[in-house]
């Protein structure tokens, strides 16, 4: 690989690293806003509305798409690398919500103190059970993906990229969810409506993208002239 290549390819890394962690941050910001998504009609599961979700959730199914491309094309170690980079920056939005909280609002400030408690007071407990949930979620699914990887010889995309995808997700919703509800943030009415509802939402996401990342990889072996199964080496 040329210099020019190698450059390239290294901007693409920080690029969707930088993707990957507004991604993360955000879903941990807006968490606390729930709605409706009704392709089934009235469906209900557990007595609870199917789909009656977090926005929280939009963004996670793109976390994943990177972490499978990065795994694809750069090898495991980068995608542990953004993992890393995206916790590291979630707790340190948590600091500084906790420092705007604790600063007294202004007269003619347009938002107040109780608005802004409100709306970002349960922020830290909601990145903590999310946090606690993606480490093991992210971690195993960049594990399971590379299993499947040397397996298959580099083949079988669709197959690593679900497959790593619908166990990591299911590991994600059920500790979020769970520590939600012991921190009291979630009711416990609520556990096994919103598992099994988050679940299905992000199983109906990990197939629609892997069209997506059948394209992308497609498109990094033809920039980068890779075989299948071969990595870009940034160091």
């Amino acid at each position: 690989m040329t210099p020019k290549d190698k450059k390239l390819a290294f901007s693409i890394y920080l690029y969707l690293g930088a993707l990957f962690i507004t991604s993360l941050v955000v879903s941990n910001l807006i968490f606390q806003k729930f709605f409706y998504w009704q392709p089934f009609g009235d469906a209900t599961i557990f007595g609870a509305p199917l789909f009656e979700i977090s926005v929280g959730i939009l963004p996670y199914p793109i976390t994943f798409l990177i972490t499978d491309l990065i795994s694809e094309i750069y090898g495991k170690k980068k995608a542990n690398q953004v993992v890393t980079a995206g916790i590291f920056a979630s707790f340190f939005s948590i600091l500084i919500i906790f420092v705007a909280n604790e600063a007294p609002a202004i007269p003619s400030s347009g938002v107040d103190d109780k608005t802004f408690t409100k709306v970002f007071a349960l922020t830290p407990l909601g990145v903590l059970a999310s946090m606690l949930a993606y480490l093991s979620a992210q971690y195993i699914d960049i594990s399971i993906y590379h299993f499947w990887k040397r397996l298959t010889k580099g083949r079988l995309l669709w197959l690593r990229n679900n497959f790593s995808t619908f166990t990591s997700q299911f590991i994600d919703t059920l500790t979020v969810v769970g520590l939600l509800c012991v921190f009291g943030v979630l009711p416990w009415n609520k556990f096994y409506g919103l598992v099994v509802s988050g679940f299905i939402f992000k199983i109906i996401i990990a197939f629609l993208d892997t069209p997506l990342l059948y394209l992308f990889v497609y498109m990094f072996r033809k920039r980068f002239k890779l075989k299948i199964g071969e990595e870009i080496a940034l160091h």
